[in-house]
């Protein structure tokens, strides 16, 4: 798969996940593209932990007032029929369960459902912002990120950098495969038809269980 490919293949199977009218909440990054992807019919509406309800695409018309921020500092909009909110009852909606699903990128993930997503070592970084609250607090936990990093395998029997937060992920979605995380660890469910299962399992570290119902990605 080409490389300039790969962000796009995985949002588009990651909006598969999403049902109409869920409150989602996309972290910065590969997950921004998801709403590009929506099957037509779904419609959600999108939470910015720093106060936005109905996050909106942002364009040439729109972009101005450059005060309006998504929750990674970005210029964003918002949609028609959305409203600001303090902090603390944007960390209320989420903390009260009340956010379908959040999908974020992750730097390591493992077998156990734990993600570090927030540090990278040798850089400065300002925090892990929401994602820790997030994690806990949606009811659905989305991991989109490339299945590797430099080769080396994201998908670890153990996070090596520090946590975000422990046994929070219901899925893992990369560029070879869909993962459910299950409590016998994580359970292989659709793979890309690029890559042969030996070569999925070659790239991650953790081991894989492969579904009966194992089935292409599409």
């Amino acid at each position: 798969m080409d490389r300039s490919e790969i962000k796009g293949f995985i949002a588009k199977r990651v909006a598969k996940e999403l049902k109409d009218g869920d409150v989602v909440n996309l972290g910065i990054g590969l997950p921004t593209l998801v709403p590009q992807y929506l099957p037509e019919g779904v419609h959600v509406t999108l939470q910015s932990e720093n106060g936005i309800i109905g996050t909106g695409t942002l364009t040439e018309e729109n972009k101005d007032p450059l005060y309006v921020t998504d929750a990674g500092g970005a210029p964003a909009a918002v949609a028609p029929g959305g409203v600001f909110i303090d902090s603390c009852s944007s960390f209320g909606l989420i903390r009260g369960g009340h956010v379908d699903a959040t999908i974020l990128g992750g730097l390591e993930v493992d077998e156990e459902g734990s993600l570090s997503n927030w540090i990278i070592p040798g850089k400065k970084v300002p925090g892990m912002g929401g994602a820790m609250d997030l994690l806990v607090g949606a009811k659905h936990v989305i991991v989109a990120m490339e299945h590797t990093a430099k080769g080396n395998p994201k998908i670890l029997k153990k996070c090596r950098l520090p946590y975000t937060a422990v046994h929070c992920i219901t899925k893992i979605i990369t560029e070879m495969g869909v993962m459910n995380v299950t409590d016998k660890g994580l359970e292989l469910v659709e793979y890309n038809p690029e890559f042969t299962v030996e070569q999925i399992q070659a790239a991650t570290e953790a081991t894989l269980i492969i579904s009966p119902d194992l089935k292409p990605m599409c």
